[in-house]
């Protein structure tokens, strides 16, 4: 059997950091995802890390365990505020927000 790694790109506001942005999984693209859009990757159960890419910019890792059947839901957006924006020109990766729900 797998799990799923479901992936909800979407914000309150306007995001600073638009495009589309890259979904990695254990350091390998699976797919991409736009704005006001979701995706579902199949994954093997088991622990993974999941970042999220546009460039040279991107999310801090986030490892997560999953089992047998579960969808494991993440929530992301781009930088929506100008400090945080501003910030991520020098540490890229806090360019994109990226949390479990």
């Amino acid at each position: 059997m797998s799990a799923t790694l479901k992936l909800i790109r979407e914000g309150v506001g306007m995001e600073l950091r638009r495009g589309t942005f890259d979904v990695l999984v254990d350091g390998r693209s699976v797919g991409s995802i736009e704005r006001h859009d979701a995706v579902e990757v199949p994954i093997d159960p088991g622990r993974h890390t999941v970042r999220i890419r546009a460039g040279r910019y991107s999310s801090q890792d986030h490892s997560f365990e999953a089992s047998d059947g579960e969808t494991v839901t993440f929530r992301l957006h781009g930088a929506m505020m100008w400090p945080r924006y501003v910030a991520s020109i020098l540490k890229p990766d806090l360019a994109i927000s990226l949390r479990r729900e």
